[in-house]
């Protein structure tokens, strides 16, 4: 090993060069919400309640009610319940190890894929499924708001696409800090408009819920069916990728300690994991919404939000109530998540454009970005093939998640061959880590080709089994044939402060990076390659000639 200096907290640095161009820019706009690096302990003043709220807020997208009635109508009742029942143990089960981390260590899903498996280059392929499931996302509830704009105010529908798109942009621009607010402050009225009518038609129409329980669907005898149980679970576990946008606003949780543990621990377990007990139920009430609009009005309208709440709210208030309510209750939901959807998309795009070019762009390129995209999906109505295109991207969010899980829950605990801690600076990884790149890869190659029948028809259903037995099985299987040695590539980062502090919650110990001339805390920083001084992250990944980057020495 070469012997770098071991620096002290807030050393003086010597004369640094100048800045690459633009990284005032990239380092002003980055400090706001902490895009691409650590969220420091001085910036995480939310209580843990607070963070949960706002991370909950995120989910109340419509798009639930669509996937369990699409479900409903393919297979029947009894076989949609067990596939969103399905989907949720291994959404909660996979979800928990990555919450924990991202809470624990406050760094977003990207950070801790780099670490767990893929390598800092290699975690760009996880990226770009991630940006991919935000702005699918985007566009399905952009087509639902899209509806009840085209219902409530007669909107055509390739203008509402249009507003329901441009509608987020001024609320995404400031980060953390406005999305905290508008999360907190909308949810009750959500929740009331969602919860209502369900309890007012159970409470006054006893028979809804015969109906309901019986119903077989269009193609369905009634039965249970195990092909038709997987079929609708992999439409659900499309959703599993959800985890990385509860996690962009779980790494604000503040530091877990003795006196704060339990609302921590409730915070992290309610907000991570716990997201899909409501996706779950909200689905769930998509079936029965659905079994009821189809009594009242006919099938063509039960996979639509709009439709549905429309019918409730047609049977418990005023004519003339009822098209408004639909309406608002469909555009604050579409505003809740979008804003996520948009934000949580350019985090993932200025991650990945930001490693493989060495330049920051700006967050706001890639907000762009992402609602071009989402709106082109809109323009080419995807609601109306919105299974086949979830059941299609379940098999690489499942294989994705599902690997880094393995690693931190087998790799880091059980096997210990993967670092404990996270790491996520440039010079301290491997470019590529076959460990998490060819489990993932084999992982949804082989589903993805099993749910295009290219093993057979009897087959195709298990495709997000597939998906995640070889993630589960490739994980610690690359992890003891390579024995653990393409995670680091070097142990040691040149600092004397460790990085962790006593209760185990990241140093809060300050340094000044001799190239920005900012203050980041000790997770955020590593030495200097050619200077007796340290380096942040972000300024690491901006380094197109590698000066500051320290050398291997493993």
């Amino acid at each position: 090993m070469s012997a770098e200096p071991r620096l002290a907290a807030v050393a003086e640095p010597e004369p640094a060069p100048q800045a690459a161009p633009g990284t005032d820019q990239a380092v002003k706009e980055t400090l706001e919400d902490y895009t691409l690096r650590f969220a420091p302990r001085s910036y995480r003043r939310w209580t843990p309640m607070v963070v949960a709220t706002t991370a909950l807020g995120g989910i109340a997208y419509m798009a639930d009610f669509s996937i369990g009635a699409g479900i409903a109508l393919a297979h029947g009742t009894g076989n949609a319940l067990l596939a969103i029942a399905v989907a949720a143990v291994v959404i909660f089960v996979t979800g928990f190890p990555l919450a924990y981390y991202g809470a624990r260590y406050n760094i977003d899903l990207d950070l801790i894929t780099r670490g767990s498996g893929f390598g800092y280059f290699g975690s760009v392929l996880t990226s770009v499924i991630f940006a991919s499931f935000t702005f699918i996302f985007f566009a399905l509830e952009g087509s639902i708001m899209a509806q009840g704009l085209k219902l409530g105010l007669g909107l055509p529908l390739w203008l509402g696409y249009l507003v329901s798109t441009l509608m987020v942009i001024p609320l995404v621009i400031y980060g953390m800090k406005a999305l905290s607010k508008l999360q907190v402050w909308t949810t009750p009225i959500w929740l009331l408009l969602m919860v209502g009518p369900l309890v007012y038609l159970v409470a006054t129409d006893p028979g809804t819920v015969d109906r309901f329980l019986s119903y077989a669907g269009t193609d369905g005898d009634g039965g249970i069916d195990t092909a038709s149980v997987l079929l609708g679970a992999g439409v659900c576990l499309s959703l599993i990728a959800q985890i990385g946008e509860q996690i962009d606003y779980l790494r604000f949780m503040p530091p877990k300690t003795e006196a704060n543990k339990r609302s921590w621990w409730t915070a992290v377990v309610m907000a991570g994991p716990g997201w899909v007990v409501l996706g779950a139920l909200k689905q769930a009430i998509g079936v029965f919404l659905a079994v009821y609009i189809i009594a009242e009005v006919g099938a063509s309208a039960a996979p639509e939000p709009i439709q549905q709440f429309k019918g409730a709210f047609d049977a418990m208030m005023p004519s003339w109530l009822v098209v408004p309510l639909a309406v608002v209750l469909v555009v604050i939901s579409q505003i809740k998540i979008n804003v996520t959807n948009a934000y949580s998309g350019s985090l993932a795009w200025t991650n990945s454009f930001t490693r493989v070019t060495k330049r920051y762009p700006g967050r706001m390129v890639f907000v762009l970005v992402n609602l071009g995209f989402a709106l082109a999906l809109m323009e080419a109505d995807m609601f109306s093939f919105l299974n086949s295109i979830l059941g299609f991207y379940s098999n690489c969010a499942i294989a994705w998640v599902v690997t880094v899980a393995t690693d931190i829950g087998i790799n880091k605990y059980v096997l210990k061959l993967s670092p404990h801690a996270p790491e996520f600076r440039r010079g301290m990884l491997y470019a590529v880590n076959p460990v998490g790149v060819v489990a993932f890869t084999a992982a949804s190659g082989l589903s993805i080709a099993m749910y295009f029948h290219a093993l057979g028809d009897t087959l195709q259903p298990y495709s997000p089994v597939a998906a995640a037995v070889i993630a589960f099985v490739l994980t610690p299987l690359m992890a003891v044939v390579t024995k653990g040695r393409y995670y680091l590539r070097r142990t040691d980062d040149g600092i004397a402060e460790p990085l962790l502090d006593e209760d185990g919650n990241p140093s809060a110990v300050a340094y000044e990076c001799h190239v920005c001339r900012q203050q980041f805390e000790r997770p955020d920083v590593a030495a200097c390659r050619t200077h007796d001084a340290v380096v942040c992250s972000l300024c690491l990944s901006t380094d197109k000639v590698g000066d500051h980057v320290l050398p291997a020495t493993v």
